[in-house]
């Protein structure tokens, strides 16, 4: 669509709520996978204590310093991966880390991957990127030309509820969770516990 990548370059906390119902569609040799996102949380690079950004560039958060448009992969807790859709003006660092997501395409294939319930598909930020099949390989695509590309939404979401970011030690206070009120793909939340 013209001017989606555009649309990106705005602030992180405009362009995140404007992501839920966008769809993330992953075309494999095994085939095509898509997910409507119902779920994001908002990173604003620097001068965000809970973004991966907040001590500067790394080798890890490099692709979240731009452009926007691209994906940010990361491999978490040893055994998951998460992405993030890279937002704001090249240098920001900013991104919006797509946590829950209803299958719309390739549900046999998403359900091979996950092992698990219709619910359960693209239910969080590691079971999305399994049902899409997304891994480090992945970091730095540029989502408008695939194999990984993010379509708008249809129509602008309507009742998007907002509260504090999943399982964060700092900055977890800040209401930057958006997500769609009632999906039932919407994930759980759960504050960060202490260790």
């Amino acid at each position: 669509m013209r001017g989606w990548p555009d649309s990106l370059t705005g602030d992180v906390l405009d362009v995140a709520p404007r992501l839920l119902g966008a769809v993330l569609r992953h075309d494999t040799d095994a085939g095509p996978v898509a997910v409507r996102v119902t779920e994001v949380e908002a990173y604003d690079g620097q001068g965000d204590p809970g973004s991966h950004a907040a001590n500067g560039r790394t080798r890890r958060n490099a692709t979240m310093f731009g452009p926007p448009g691209r994906l940010y992969v990361y491999f978490t807790y040893g055994m998951h991966y998460c992405c993030n859709v890279v937002v704001g003006p090249e240098g920001s660092a900013s991104a919006v880390l797509l946590r829950a997501g209803e299958v719309v395409e390739g549900r046999e294939l998403a359900r091979e991957r996950r092992g698990s319930t219709d619910r359960d598909l693209a239910r969080g930020p590691a079971r999305l990127c399994q049902a899409l099949g997304i891994d480090l390989s992945h970091d730095g695509t540029d989502l408008t030309r695939g194999p990984l590309v993010l379509s708008p939404a249809d129509a602008p979401a309507v009742d998007v509820r907002t509260g504090p970011r999943v399982g964060l030690r700092l900055a977890a206070d800040r209401p930057w969770r958006f997500w769609l009120d009632g999906d039932p793909s919407v994930s759980t939340y759960r504050p960060a516990v202490q260790r």
